[in-house]
């Protein structure tokens, strides 16, 4: 069966859910299929990194991103951008791309970043910490479970209007270190006087993002490619408690720069010229449409806009045909405080056997697993929408291990304390607390769907589960009217982490909402 033409040039890689829903895999998947349709041997020539900087994690061809998009695994790719609404460390791209070359993929010669495209650095990583101090201990809140990578005081400085953008590091140095002065010395201030931290504690930080980046760069110190000293942060402390050594900073940040000059340019021309050809950009979202900052809850929150008109606002073109794909998986996943309604038990066998396989990318940390929440992908897909949907992960859906048998659920709505239905996700998020879930109940399955590649190939009851999300999904989008015309169709399922784990032949809307 054909895949229905994508209806636009610009493809929009979203989540739908609150991340990690295995974004980084379409890419490749897209590009494949885009080749079939067109016959072009480069039909994409960009894929550009919209929002968020090294805080998002994106999984592909066994390499772990943070900063670069994933279509780095595919050579095709001629450019790989990176737009005005990153957040992004010199550094960080050079140790990331030469973690990617070191696996054997070209990135430098492809990579064009944006120079208006915002400079974070080391100061921002210290009020990152100090804020998650100042919220726990001194105001007495919880954790935002931020990746400590300084991405939201970096946006701080965008509305504060006090950003660094990459094109000052093609102008004169002398005006990158008198802004890069004051930058570190208001950071120093505001870490000690607002935020509260002691000299002890202000020390302590440095040594918290050394190990950090030691851990994280393991390989290329191993390889060689590093020394540890390069990951060594304790050089930027000053002589004097609340202080930055400025020249190591200036030096250091300088020098990257320098490194990335060339990779610096004018991104809008390209965008346009690529479009004015006839081919095709694919837009990379970090986190997910329940992190967006102004769709999302306080506190766990990303500092961006993850949903995809943002790619308008990152590229700094106007508005032209785009087709977005909602990818989620075939469950719930979330890392941090969010209230997770639909969370399994620990001691549940299924949960049991997901916590094996889920880790953030970028953190390592271990994520919650919970049932399908169709209220959360029904309101995804009404108030941010998508022409397209994508499931990961089926596989690991089937009885293996301790899970051996018993029924699968999804959530269609909530109750209220009252013990009234709730049929979209409440934006007060105090209310949202105070719900539990009203769950469908759905039989699993015994088979190994690994290698399956066909859609009618798969057991009775993964059809019907898939059909299930389906279904759930769109009567929470679409609540109270009639279906429209037009419907998101079920584009992809994936069933193992491999590039050809992918189901592409699934029935077109209609016919999937039958087998419900």
């Amino acid at each position: 069966m054909a895949l229905i033409p994508f209806n636009g040039r610009i493809i929009a890689d979203c989540g739908i859910s609150f991340g990690d829903e295995g974004k980084g895999r379409l890419i490749p998947e897209i590009i494949a299929e885009l080749k079939e349709s067109t016959g072009l041997e480069k039909p994409v020539e960009m894929v550009l990194k919209v929002n968020g900087g090294a805080n998002s994690g994106h999984t592909c061809g066994g390499l772990k991103l943070n900063l670069f998009p994933a279509g780095v695994v595919s050579a095709s790719v001629p450019c790989l951008g990176i737009g005005a609404g990153v957040v992004a460390d010199p550094r960080k791209f050079v140790w990331e791309a030469a973690y990617i070359e070191q696996n054997g993929y070209s990135v430098m010669p492809r990579l064009l970043i944006d120079e208006k495209t915002m400079l974070s650095d080391v100061s921002h990583r210290m009020l990152d910490l100090a804020w998650e101090h100042y919220r726990v201990n001194v105001i007495g809140d919880v954790s935002r479970g931020s990746t400590g990578r300084g991405i939201s005081p970096a946006y701080c400085d965008e509305t504060s209007h006090l950003q660094i953008f990459y094109y000052e590091l093609l102008g004169d140095r002398a005006e990158f270190a008198r802004k890069m002065k004051n930058r570190l010395e208001r950071a120093a201030k505001t870490i000690r006087c607002v935020c509260e931290v002691d000299e002890e504690m202000w020390s302590g930080f440095f040594d918290v993002l050394t190990n950090a980046e030691v851990r994280a760069n393991a390989n290329l110190i191993e390889s060689g490619r590093f020394t540890k000293n390069e990951f060594d942060f304790t050089r930027f402390k000053g002589d004097a408690p609340f202080t930055f050594n400025v020249d190591a900073v200036v030096e250091t940040y300088w020098n990257a720069g320098q490194i990335l000059r060339n990779n610096i340019g004018e991104l809008r021309e390209k965008v346009l010229g690529i479009l004015d050809r006839g081919r095709y950009i694919v837009a990379e979202f970090g986190q997910s449409f329940w992190l967006d900052k102004r769709f999302g809850f306080t506190r766990s929150l990303t500092a961006s806009h993850t949903c995809a008109q943002e790619f308008f606002n990152s590229a700094c073109v106007p508005l032209k045909p785009l087709h977005v794909v909602g990818v989620a998986k075939a469950y719930d996943t979330k890392v941090g405080n969010h209230v997770f309604i639909t969370q399994m038990p620990d001691e549940h066998p299924l949960a049991k056997k997901l916590k094996e396989l889920e880790y953030g990318t970028s953190t390592g940390r271990q994520r919650m697993v919970g049932w399908y929440d169709a209220v959360e992908k029904g309101d995804a897909l009404r108030y941010a929408g998508y022409d397209d949907m994508m499931i990961n992960k089926l596989d690991a859906l089937s009885y293996s291990g301790s899970w051996n048998g018993g029924e699968l659920l999804i959530c269609t709505h909530y109750i209220d304390r009252d013990g009234k239905p709730v049929y979209h996700v409440p934006r007060n998020g105090a209310v949202h607390e105070t719900l539990r879930p009203s769950y469908i109940q759905l039989p699993g399955w015994s088979e190994d769907i690994s290698a399956i590649r066909s859609f009618a190939d798969l057991p009775a009851n993964a059809r019907r589960y898939i059909a299930a999300m389906a279904k759930t999904t769109l009567d929470v989008a679409f609540r109270g009217q009639q279906l429209p015309g037009s419907l998101p169709n079920l584009r992809y399922v994936g069933v193992g982490p491999l590039p050809s784990q992918i189901i592409r032949d699934i029935p077109e809307m209609p016919e999937l909402l039958k087998l419900a």
